[in-house]
């Protein structure tokens, strides 16, 4: 358990001193606290022999009002100090999981479902908490208080002692085997925490596609299903549980048995006092909570150890882009020159893209055509290094992208993807999103040449319209300009459009296009798409097929060719000349 237990050590050590004042007013606590039943024995003793009085009742009163006084301010700021403790290391590891998660490449996030993710920054975090904080104290104030309680027991009568806490070791094998299966059954309740949150996730981002396939009824099945599933574990926990907590309280009630049979023997034999047999009853009662504190704490520890773990995994997941292979200074401003070098690049086993070599030099533009899966988009994202082509086969200005910090090689890059989202904030905050302190003017220049800023505008709020999740109440061709806006605020120095336009008409398309012509001259520009409108422009037109360019050149010189380019320029303006006539 403490070694599942190592990587909690570094948060731990950061709040050392409130630790070490939170064990401090703990030892006080129970200083204090361990005092009242030999209190009680001395009043017992001495109203029996010596008589009762005014004086006296209220004089012993008093001390044990006293004591429970203290008590309850030491109690207070036990838990004040160590599950503040908690909260703090709780706030710690949560930025340091967001942290690691925003480090990670985007195939990261095609691996992991996000439900996952998100039940370990919740629920497991939680459990985490729970161990750092309840289960800490809980557990300190156990250990202390027996052997406190254990050394009056033993100064009263050690045959006592030896026989009320003879079921003790019964009580600690029961334990240790129970918490080895609440840990186990733990971490399987977890782990279907996890895939229902994933499943509620998938089906509230898909709640169109859902409705839209009539499928409401078999998902609300499928997760009854989960759901069941779910409950079912976690009775089987509580099964565990349950036994835990009552077999604790019925070896409690032995040794409650056997003081008093045993020691109203021993009173009655003269052995011991009247006030020692009350004593050592109130520190034999006073034990039974710790005791079953003592289950409760096992059943925190197994979950936080089994959540631990989980957090642990993404904790310790390496990034597989960062910024090892970067110059230790910042490299010289980005220019524009991109330069792919006998590339070839694969997703796994799966080969996408096969010795491509292509120059785009700074401030030129080039289209990417091809037919669905030529590998287009995988050709564009190493440019931001989305993914990672091999060392030296993608180039900025004569240098391997490798060779530039992160930071300073994507702030360079405007990139506008061909799935587009948004936050679900405003349309203002979308826009600004890559440049946060743009100015108003600025933001408002972008969404004109996005040709987007009039519609906006016309709606009740303007730019402070909330756009919901995803950017629900935009249509395709308001969320595909509102990315393209959000990518001219950053003022690239390479601008690349991966199907940027689709959800847009010619007409709007057009006025983008020249719109950007402008704002980008003498920056580089890389568009992707389907359209022979869209592309004719460029200074070059590269065509991929099955990963390879099979041809390079302008509009003109692609159409002599007549070769798929060609095709695809007959076949668009057929489908021009056939709409013209409808």
């Amino acid at each position: 358990m403490l070694k599942r237990l190592k990587p909690l050590l570094p948060y731990m050590r950061r709040y050392r001193r409130g630790y070490a004042w939170g064990a401090l007013v703990i030892v006080l606590n129970n200083a204090v606290w361990i005092f009242f039943p030999m209190v009680i024995g001395v009043a017992t003793d001495d109203l029996l022999h010596h008589g009762v009085s005014k004086q006296k009742i209220l004089a012993y009163a008093g001390i044990l009002l006293g004591i429970a006084l203290a008590k309850a301010v030491f109690l207070f700021y036990t838990r004040w100090i160590l599950i503040g403790i908690s909260r703090d290391i709780e706030f710690d590891l949560r930025n340091d999981l967001f942290r690691q998660l925003e480090k990670q490449s985007s195939a990261y996030y095609q691996e992991r479902r996000t439900g996952d993710i998100m039940a370990r920054m919740t629920n497991d975090l939680s459990a985490v908490r729970m161990l750092l904080g309840p289960a800490i104290m809980y557990s300190v104030n156990t250990v202390l208080f027996s052997i406190g309680a254990l050394f009056f027991l033993l100064r009263i009568s050690p045959w006592l002692t030896l026989l009320a806490l003879a079921p003790l070791p019964v009580a600690s094998i029961l334990v240790q085997s129970l918490g080895r299966k609440i840990h186990d059954r733990f971490e399987r309740i977890q782990s279907m925490f996890s895939d229902i949150s994933a499943q509620a996730q998938e089906n509230f981002s898909a709640a169109r596609l859902i409705r839209a396939f009539a499928q409401e009824e078999a998902q609300i099945e499928s997760f009854d299903a989960s759901n069941r599933e779910y409950v079912r574990r976690g009775l089987r926990l509580v099964q565990l549980m349950g036994m835990l907590w009552p077999t604790l309280e019925f070896m409690l009630g032995i040794a409650m048995v056997i003081v008093l049979l045993v020691g109203g023997h021993e009173v009655l034999s003269g052995r011991i006092s009247a006030g020692d047999f009350a004593a050592f009853t109130i520190y034999t009662v006073m034990l039974t909570w710790p005791m079953i504190a003592l289950g409760y704490v096992v059943n925190l520890f197994e979950r936080g150890t089994a959540s631990m773990v989980r957090i642990h995994e993404l904790l310790i997941e390496e990034p597989t882009i960062d910024d090892r292979d970067a110059a230790p200074e910042k490299v010289h401003p980005i220019k524009g020159d991109v330069e792919f070098r006998h590339l070839s690049f694969s997703y796994g086993n799966t080969e996408i893209l096969r010795d491509i070599s292509l120059t785009i030099p700074a401030g030129s533009s080039l289209a990417l055509v091809g037919l669905t899966g030529a590998g287009k988009t995988t050709l564009v994202s190493l440019i931001p290094r989305l993914y990672d082509a091999p060392p030296g086969t993608v180039l900025i200005d004569g240098r391997p992208v490798r060779d530039y910090p992160l930071a300073q090689l994507r702030a360079a890059i405007g990139f506008v993807p061909q799935e587009t989202f948004l936050f679900s904030e405003t349309i203002r905050e979308n826009i600004v999103f890559g440049k946060p302190d743009t100015g108003a003017e600025e933001m408002l220049d972008a969404a004109q040449a996005a040709h987007i800023r009039a519609e906006f505008e016309e709606f009740p709020h303007g730019f402070e319209t909330r756009v919901g999740e995803r950017g629900l109440t935009l249509s395709g061709g308001q969320k595909q300009r509102s990315s393209i806006a959000r990518a001219l605020v950053t003022n690239p120095r390479i601008l690349i459009l991966d199907d940027a336009l689709a959800s847009v008409d010619t007409y709007t398309e057009e006025r983008i296009l020249e719109e950007l012509r402008k704002r980008m001259e003498g920056r580089t520009t890389i568009l992707i798409s389907h359209r022979v409108s869209t592309v004719r422009n460029a200074d070059r037109i590269a065509v991929l097929t099955n990963g390879r360019i099979a041809e390079l050149g302008t509009h003109e010189e692609l159409l002599a060719r007549e070769g798929y380019y060609f095709s695809l320029y007959e076949k668009q303006k057929m489908e021009e000349e056939l709409a013209e006539v409808r």
